[in-house]
This record gives structure tokens, C-alpha cells and sequence, in this order.
């Protein structure tokens, strides 16, 4: 049986810091150049990555269930 975990609205919608996004969008640009990056940047940008993914999806199964309700 599937449990059902309620999520606060407000972190439904919850975005990255301006200066968090810039900080990751440098340290993904740098990797797209080719640039070497050190393995401590390299574990900042995907667990960056892993975050921004995770409050996308929740973002999107939030919609889901507003839209279902």
C-alpha cells in the first residue's frame, strides 16, 4: 500500500536561490567547455543537480494532484 506523505504547499514551490542557480550554472558551463573542474566542484554540481531534479519533480507531482483534486 502506497503511503501518503503531505509536502507544505509553500516548498511545492520552492526555487533555488539566485545566487545558488548562478553558482551551478558556472560550474555546469565550465564542464561543458571542457574545462577541468575539481572533484570537490564536481561533487557540488551534481548534488546541485540532484536537488534541482527533486524539486522539479516535486513541483510536478504537486501539479498532479492539484489538477486530480
Amino acid at each position: 500500500m502506497a503511503e501518503i506523505i503531505e509536502i507544505p504547499v509553500e516548498l511545492t514551490h520552492f526555487q533555488f536561490p539566485e545566487a545558488v542557480q548562478e553558482r551551478l550554472q558556472f560550474l555546469l558551463d565550465r564542464q561543458d567547455t571542457g574545462e577541468v573542474i575539481t572533484q570537490a566542484e564536481q561533487r557540488e554540481a551534481e548534488g546541485l543537480v540532484e536537488l534541482a531534479e527533486f524539486l522539479s519533480l516535486l513541483h510536478l507531482r504537486s501539479q498532479r494532484v492539484t489538477q486530480q483534486g
